[in-house]
């Protein structure tokens, strides 16, 4: 926005851009910055300081979201003092009838989402905290949760696009999931919505000749099926470009909607969730949905502090396909949330026993130190740690020799400038196992003692 700095309350301006915050953050340090700004500030800098007391910063940078904030600024940004046009009330009168005409007939109720749709794609901010206003949310989560409950996909894609562009703030979260428990079920069989093609056969059933028209003259559909406006069998719906589109909005939605909930939910996620997290990763390629990893990731970290979700991870291969994914040289961003989740993934026997299993699974882990950044170091040095501790066989410490392990633990004990809970943990690990590898030509042992604890 190019509004006159004089006229906008200085704290609204990010202390970072010097913009108005789009998503403004609290740091450790008490001070409120945009998210992007923040984020942008330590990666591309390696700054783990506050720009503006100079003050450290914690390594794996916790940011509290100031919806207060948020709020506010929202509010100022659609009031007079904006030279945007604030919505008429004929334009809050014919959202609230859109909305309305979802309870009428198929034909009109498609017509009013394409329009619903129509609306919240637009660039003019103050028209999608009209449709928030109205309660677009609510009218659009249950139209997905009634697509998931009677298994038909008519209007599935607008709803998700409508919940996409409009997003959920935390309020809108807990509302939602206090009224509308199946949503996280609903959203979870979007994901699934090609195995429902394969293994289900379900009819899909359109609600006017119209939508028939494209299969009607490809030959697709007969006479009989297109004067009667159902389509046999399991033909798909749409075409693969809206299928995957519909999922990334999907795998969004669940990324807000978990982010925001309360641990009771958390806690009461099935297996069937996990095994879909995991499933979307190991064919991210064939489904083209290379753009969700991220979330899928920010949703696997956001579940596994409990040991229980940990477990069904696990049971669903998720170590082994987040060893091939980062294999694949993701960008930093994406390694730091892999190496996070494997964390919590390796606190487990099962999860340390399916690293191992991989083979590239410790080479992996040790190539990643000292080569992304300091939160993938510590990540991995964790991870050693874990794997030397309680499943340091014979033939685990042998293949940590062989693929460079000890070699790049002494290397972190020397350098300078690393951060002294990585070589504390370095040192740690040779201790532990010095007697083993104590013929390695890089292990100096007297290292090993040069820092105290």
């Amino acid at each position: 926005m190019d509004h006159d700095h004089e006229n906008i309350p200085h704290h609204f301006i990010c202390p970072i851009s010097l913009q108005i915050m789009k998503d403004p953050v609290t740091v450790a340090t008490g001070i409120t910055y945009d998210r992007d700004s923040i984020q942008r500030w330590q990666s591309h800098r390696q700054n783990n300081t506050c720009p503006v007391t100079n003050q450290p910063l914690p390594t794996a940078a916790d940011f509290t979201p100031n919806h207060n904030l948020r709020r506010l600024i929202q509010s100022w940004s659609v009031s007079d003092q904006v030279p945007a046009k604030e919505p008429s009330s004929q334009m809050k009168v014919m959202v609230v009838n859109l909305i309305k005409n979802l309870n009428n007939l198929p034909d009109l109720k498609l017509k009013s989402l394409k329009s619903l749709e129509d609306l919240a794609s637009g660039n003019e901010n103050n028209i999608r905290v009209l449709l928030k206003e109205v309660g677009v949310v609510r009218a659009m989560i249950t139209v997905v949760v009634s697509c998931y409950q009677n298994r038909e996909i008519v209007g599935l894609k607008e709803a998700l696009g409508v919940l996409y562009r409009v997003r959920f703030t935390q309020d809108d979260t807990r509302s939602v999931l206090s009224k509308h428990g199946r949503i996280i079920s609903s959203l979870t069989w979007v994901l699934n919505l090609d195995a429902c093609d394969e293994t289900k056969k379900e009819k899909e059933t359109y609600p006017v000749k119209s939508h028939l028209i494209t299969g009607f003259e490809n030959g697709e559909i007969g006479d009989k099926d297109a004067a009667s406006g159902e389509i046999p069998g399991s033909r798909k719906y749409k075409s693969d470009d809206t299928k995957t589109s519909m999922k990334l909005h999907a795998i969004v939605l669940l990324k807000d909607i978990l982010h925001e909930a309360k641990s009771l939910v958390l806690e009461r996620l099935d297996s069937d969730f996990f095994k879909t997290m995991v499933l979307i990763l190991r064919h991210r390629e064939s489904n083209n949905l290379e753009h969700g990893i991220k979330e899928v990731l920010h949703v696997m970290l956001t579940t596994c502090s409990w040991p229980r979700n940990c477990s069904m991870m696990i049971d669903s291969g998720a170590v082994f396909e987040l060893v091939e994914l980062e294999l694949g040289s993701p960008e930093k961003d994406i390694t730091e949330l892999i190496m996070a989740v494997l964390f919590h993934l390796c606190s487990s026997a099962d999860g340390r026993a399916q690293l191992l299993d991989h083979a590239a699974g410790i080479a992996m882990i040790t190539k990643r130190i000292a080569k992304v950044s300091q939160k993938v170091d510590e990540r991995a040095l964790m991870i050693i740690s874990l794997i030397s501790k309680f499943s340091g066989t014979d033939g685990v410490l042998k293949e940590m020799m062989k693929v460079g392990t000890v070699e790049k633990l002494c290397m972190v004990l020397q350098v300078n400038g690393l951060h002294s809970y990585s070589r504390e943990k370095a040192r740690e690990v040779l201790k532990r196992h010095s007697n083993v590898w104590k013929d390695s030509p890089c292990l100096d042992v007297t290292l090993l003692t040069r820092y105290p604890n």
